[in-house]
């Protein structure tokens, strides 16, 4: 489930500036002001869950990708890793970094190893892919 909040603009500039000073995006500040008052058990369960988020956006930019490009439809996770060889050769080096911090997320929901730091980490690269590939299917429309 997703939510929409609508903020007044002089207050989503104010959440920009800060997000910007902090080196986050504007969700990362608001999603740490939610959970900063949680128990640290239930902190870590919230970032477990994004953890495992981070990496169906990746899998499914990269089923989106692979659709938009070839139409084909990738249904496996060894479809998945040897697809993203695909991106990475037409994207950049980049590419394998960002799946790479996916699938690192990916074991973290079942291990329950990484930290706020490793999902905030994480979320940059995913973001990036996913921003990319958006970028080059609406493009093309």
């Amino acid at each position: 489930m997703s939510l929409t909040i609508v903020l007044p603009r002089r207050i989503a500039g104010k959440l920009r500036q800060e997000a910007e000073k902090q080196g986050a995006s504007p969700e990362e500040l608001v999603i740490e002001a939610v959970l900063g008052n949680l128990d640290p058990p239930e902190r870590a369960r919230e970032y477990i869950e994004a953890a495992e988020k981070l990496w169906g956006a990746a899998a499914l930019a990269v089923k989106a990708y692979a659709s938009w490009r070839d139409g084909k439809r990738l249904s496996s996770h060894s479809e998945l890793w040897m697809y993203k060889n695909r991106l990475k050769h037409e994207l950049g080096e980049w590419v394998h970094d960002a799946w790479m911090s996916a699938n690192g997320m990916h074991t973290c929901f079942y291990e329950g190893w990484c930290s706020e730091e490793d999902v905030r980490d994480s979320l940059k690269r995913v973001e990036k892919l996913v921003r990319e590939i958006k970028a080059r299917i609406t493009r093309t429309r």
